[in-house]
């Protein structure tokens, strides 16, 4: 096994420390652009670039107005119990 090949399987062996800011929550952006190329990969029954592209805009956007208004339901929920 190559020596960079084993440096980078090792930096896998410790979890990443993202925090707690606000900012932290940006790293779901990448994950789940990821989860909406691969889910629309796996279901359209044929793949051309446009509508894939469409496709995985509309459920990108989704997603994250799914998990806004979910944040925002948990906070006003919150605010109200304390």
């Amino acid at each position: 096994m190559p020596t960079q090949t084993a440096f980078i399987i090792a930096s896998f062996t410790a979890p990443q420390q993202i925090g707690t800011s606000p900012y932290s929550l940006l790293w779901l952006l990448p994950l789940v652009a990821a989860i909406a190329v691969v889910y629309k990969a796996t279901k359209l029954p044929t793949i051309t670039a446009g509508v894939f592209l469409k496709e995985v805009a509309v459920l990108f956007g989704s997603i994250i107005v799914f998990i806004a208004v979910t944040a925002l339901v948990l906070c006003v929920l919150a605010w109200l119990i304390t």
